[in-house]
């Protein structure tokens, strides 16, 4: 590792865009939210900052004046906003006397979408990057170092290093290519195939309709409109909301073309938004991801209609490859989203405390290994 250098930055403003997401484009399973504008929007709009409990720290790897590689970095003193939950092991370290917090975590903030989070030129500097953020981990003297939803490659190079592995289930649509919605209910199981139907007609019935648009069709006034959605959501469930309005107009400013967002109405007034985002890499087939959504009036079956069945229909007409549902949610097999493992990486500085996650850990994943059977008992679509 001679000829390379560890530098650790306080800001993705630190580091070139033009740099970071020529990196980027390079991976095996890059995402919009690894972009370079999606993570300074986060930092300069305060979703993500020291004040927030989000501190960037990114660790960047370079052989001269070339980035090598580099990874989104953050250190933390809560849980909130990751998806992967360790709220167990705080508590544990609590009851014996020790500081659990402040701790490292690799991810994208608010954001339990599978990618590329360690961004390198080849596997050695991915592995060297592991090894120099364990080794800053340890000078640093926190707690434990976490990598979330990795890639495969991420996951390799974790593993080489000596980190725990953990597995949780999210669920994905994938295109057939499809020619049409219907031919995709056709493709179901007759009870699915009803109750999609059942729950669309309760939808259309309230008088509900939905327009969309991308990138820079959607208006100053339509992002003003889902903002207020998105926020009424979270402080219903009594939490203020994780994204500032800064953070969406940096996206409308910076990242345009990553964003698609459903607007229903009803007697001409809109009344609920469902935002979906969008991969840009131009050579890659299109993703789709469902993040965020809200309503300003009840109607029935109204979520599944703007999350699921407006996007589906969407990226069949547009042929999108994949649409990911996101963290957690069983209910998505019956609108044919199917299970997939996801992986995350950990590192525990404390040796008994690391031996004990590790035994927990090979129980939960047995566990999980049991539920992907089940749910691959159910399958939503035909038998044959």
């Amino acid at each position: 590792m001679n000829d390379y250098v560890i530098r650790v930055l306080a800001s993705p403003s630190e580091v070139s865009a033009k740099a970071w997401n020529a990196l980027l484009a390079v991976q095996a399973e890059p995402s919009p939210f690894m972009r370079h504008e999606y993570l300074l929007a986060l930092h300069e709009s305060g979703s993500a900052s020291p004040a927030s409990g989000w501190t960037a720290q990114f660790v960047t790897l370079w052989r001269g004046t070339q980035l090598e590689a580099a990874c989104a970095l953050y250190i933390k003193d809560h849980s909130y906003g990751e998806y992967v939950f360790d709220w167990a092991w705080a508590n544990a370290y609590e009851q014996h006397g020790l500081a659990y917090y402040p701790k490292a975590v690799v991810a994208v903030p608010f954001t339990p979408v599978p990618g590329t989070r360690l961004l390198a030129r080849d596997a050695q500097s991915r592995t060297l990057l592991v090894q120099a953020m364990v080794a800053w981990c340890k000078q640093e003297e926190l707690s434990s170092l976490h990598l979330l939803f990795g890639a495969d490659a991420d996951i390799a190079a974790c593993t080489e290093a000596g980190l725990m592995l953990r597995n949780t289930v999210q669920f994905h649509w994938t295109n057939v290519e499809y020619p049409d919605f219907d031919a995709f209910l056709a493709s179901l199981a007759h009870d699915k195939r009803k109750k999609i139907r059942q729950e669309r007609r309760k939808v259309a019935d309230a008088g509900v309709s939905f327009r969309w648009s991308r990138g820079a069709d959607i208006s100053k006034a339509d992002w003003d409109f889902f903002y207020r959605c998105y926020e009424r959501t979270y402080r219903e469930h009594g939490n203020p909301p994780y994204l500032t309005r800064d953070f969406f107009q940096r996206m409308a400013n910076t990242l345009p073309d990553a964003w698609l967002l459903f607007i229903a109405e009803r007697d001409c007034k809109p009344m609920a938004a469902s935002l979906i985002a969008l991969s840009t890499q131009k050579d890659e087939p299109l993703v789709a991801y469902g993040r965020y959504w809200g309503a300003l009036e009840r109607v029935d079956c109204l979520h599944f209609e703007a999350c699921y069945y407006q996007p589906l229909a969407w990226c069949i007409a547009h042929g999108a490859r994949r649409f990911e549902g996101g963290a957690q949610g069983e209910h998505k097999m019956a609108r044919a989203l199917m299970p997939v493992k996801t992986t995350s990486a950990h590192w525990l500085a404390h040796p008994a405390f690391s031996d004990a996650v590790e035994r927990f850990l090979e129980r939960e994943g047995a566990g999980i290994e049991n539920y992907m059977d089940h749910l691959g008992e159910r399958s939503p679509f035909k038998a044959g």
